[in-house]
Order: structure tokens, then C-alpha cells, then sequence
């Protein structure tokens, strides 16, 4: 997870995830290794999307969003879509 986790250290983190998730599906075979990636990557997409609405919803509630904290995998991934 990036350091920076001000909005735009966020959403500059989100970008590189998705430019490298973007080149292993790009990729003519995807292996194991590239497949293990791609959910790590998953799990830290998740993570930061849901750093990013931490941030924004304390904002919106007139409170500190540097608050707002990294959730472990096994919380995010059990959100429902």
C-alpha cells in the first residue's frame, strides 16, 4: 500500500495498480505467478478504493480524514458490490 496516503497519493497508487494489472492481462498467457499477482492486485485495488471513501466520508463529516486507516484484506474483500 502507498505511504502517501493523502487523496492524490491514493489515486496515484490506484493508477499504477490498474497500468500493472492492465499489462498482465495484456500479456498473451497469463501463468501462475501472473495469476497471483493479479488477485494481490485485486485485494490492494480494494484496499485503496476503500481508503479513498474512509477519507471522503470523514471529510464530509467535517472530520480528519488522515484518520481514516488501510482495512485488512479479509475485512474488504468480505464488501459486497
Amino acid at each position: 500500500m502507498a505511504q502517501d496516503h493523502t487523496d492524490k497519493g491514493v489515486l496515484k497508487h490506484i493508477s499504477d495498480l490498474v497500468a500493472e494489472e492492465q499489462a498482465l492481462y495484456a500479456r498473451p498467457e497469463v501463468d501462475d505467478r501472473s495469476k497471483h499477482r493479479l488477485d494481490a492486485l485485486k485485494v490492494e485495488l480494494d484496499q485503496c478504493w476503500d481508503l479513498l471513501r474512509q477519507r471522503r466520508a470523514l471529510r464530509e463529516f467535517d472530520q480528519d480524514p488522515d484518520k481514516a486507516k488501510v482495512r485488512p484484506a479479509d475485512v474488504v474483500e468480505k464488501y459486497e458490490q
